[in-house]
């Protein structure tokens, strides 16, 4: 298992590498949808290649936030589509089981538009959110704004990380796992700063629900 991780992380590397902004526009659809491409194995080699003058730093935002969308989109589409039924029966060999898919929505019925502009910047949930968020039939409109939105804030920081690595290790650009584990490492601070934010939302959501009650 190991082996295969370490070779999938080996060739999300080098398509970023070789297909430049296309390879990043595959790879984040591919991270926001049901597949796991983990987006610290993208943005961050882009912003590497952007630091040695090979890309753009502002280009890899950007075509990482589209990236983010167009997977983003589509599993909404795909979701609302199918219905339910379809992803209660099949969804567990996505990692998106009957259990996980009922507290989801649960979870955007009642935080809807601030909880899927959250959920855009955790781990593991904004592979997910989309599809929940077409099944509820959330306003497609707001959807794609908090899911830009949200899209771009996370692949700016991961791109700014990624420019953070090519300043103190640029040895990493030849190691893609170590790579992942300084992105991680470094990127812990700011999940926990985004966690608060989130727990005072739904906090301040939970609250105005029970006075308009």
């Amino acid at each position: 298992m190991h082996e295969l991780l370490h070779h999938l992380i080996e060739t999300w590397f080098q398509w970023v590498q070789d297909w430049g902004y296309l390879g990043i526009i595959l790879l984040m659809a591919m991270e926001s949808s049901i597949f796991p491409v983990p987006s610290e194995v993208v943005i961050p080699p882009a912003a590497f290649l952007a630091a040695q003058g090979h890309l753009n730093f502002t280009g890899v935002v950007l075509a990482g936030t589209v990236g983010s969308y167009l997977g983003s989109a589509i599993t909404y589409w795909v979701a609302r589509a199918l219905g339910r039924p379809l992803i209660m029966r099949y969804g567990k060999y996505f990692l998106m089981g009957p259990g996980k898919l009922e507290r989801a929505e649960a979870w955007l019925a009642r935080y809807e538009a601030g909880g899927v502009f959250f959920a855009r910047l955790l781990p593991v949930i904004r592979h997910l959110i989309s599809i929940p968020a077409g099944i509820v039939r959330m306003n497609f409109t707001i959807f794609s704004a908090v899911t830009i939105t949200g899209s771009a804030i996370w692949c700016y920081i991961l791109a700014y990380l990624g420019r953070k690595a090519h300043q103190v290790r640029p040895d990493l650009i030849s190691n893609p796992e170590a790579m992942v584990s300084f992105i991680k490492s470094q990127s812990l601070w700011i999940i926990l700063i985004i966690v608060v934010f989130t727990v005072l939302y739904f906090i301040v959501m939970r609250l105005s629900a029970r006075r308009s009650a």
